[in-house]
């Protein structure tokens, strides 16, 4: 059976439907803007995060600062290089000449103090002379060379002299080296000097940045240097050797370089 309504009951019906598609348009628009504001709650977390990632934590500065210590010492050994040089119409005669001048030598700085360790074959070399017009050798020459370590500064310049008068003409120096035996206490005192001149200006520094200084988180050294005086002797003979060779110690000078990097409060 069909069923038929009235107008009255047809204006009704439409009022329902149009209510229903308003709030069904309210409520969509609804849940739209709901999520924008998430969506930027989520990117401000996310640029808070990396600023947080891209600050330096606390307590990350560093000074890096190189300090310096120098200490002076009296050497007080004297390391001499000499020998004798000397030449033959065959190797076996300019070889027999420079093993006793050599023997000489030895002899006379043993009688003198000197002990046998401190007596060292450095060098020896035997090569022909030639003629301006000849290929055949015109003779040789052969040369031998000792290091010798004097401990005795106050008896060094005799024993030079003596050495030097034994081994005759054929005797050859050719320098001298005035030695510290002991460095320890020196560097100890060096390396010390070098760790407060490097904290000295740290402390500097920091203060002119207005920040308090930290700890120290790494500290290293160069490697130590250890220069010495070499005065040179010229080449001396028997008949111009003097009574006592003046020996003069005079000071060695140490130094010692830390790199040290403290942390900045």
């Amino acid at each position: 059976m069909a069923v038929q309504f009235s107008s009255t009951q047809r204006a009704i019906a439409a009022g329902v439907a149009s209510a229903g598609l308003l709030i069904g348009a309210f409520t969509l628009g609804a849940g739209q803007g709901s999520a924008s504001p998430a969506t930027a709650s989520g990117a401000t977390g996310n640029a808070a995060l990396t600023a947080a990632a891209a600050a330096p934590a606390a307590g990350s500065a560093r000074i890096t600062v190189t300090g310096i210590g120098k200490v002076s010492g009296v050497p007080n050994q004297l390391a001499l290089s000499m020998g004798v040089q000397t030449s033959g119409a065959s190797v076996a005669t300019a070889l027999r000449q420079a093993n006793s001048a050599v023997r000489s030598i030895t002899a006379v700085l043993r009688r003198s103090g000197v002990a046998a360790p401190d007596i060292q074959t450095s060098g020896l070399s035997i090569y022909p002379n030639y003629s301006s017009n000849s290929g055949i050798p015109s003779g040789y020459q052969v040369g031998e060379q000792l290091t010798i370590t004097l401990r005795r500064l106050s008896a060094a310049g005799s024993q030079i002299s003596a050495a030097a008068r034994a081994g005759g003409n054929a005797t050859v120096v050719d320098g001298v080296s005035l030695n510290l035996s002991s460095t320890s206490a020196l560097l100890a005192a060096a390396r010390a000097k070098a760790v407060a001149d490097a904290k000295a200006k740290a402390t500097a520094y920091a203060r002119a940045l207005g920040r308090p200084l930290g700890a120290v988180v790494s500290m290293s050294e160069t490697p130590v240097a250890q220069p010495y005086p070499v005065p040179e002797f010229a080449s001396a003979s028997a008949s111009r050797a003097p009574a006592a060779v003046p020996v003069h110690p005079g000071t060695q000078q140490l130094s010692v370089t830390v790199t040290v990097i403290f942390a900045l409060g």
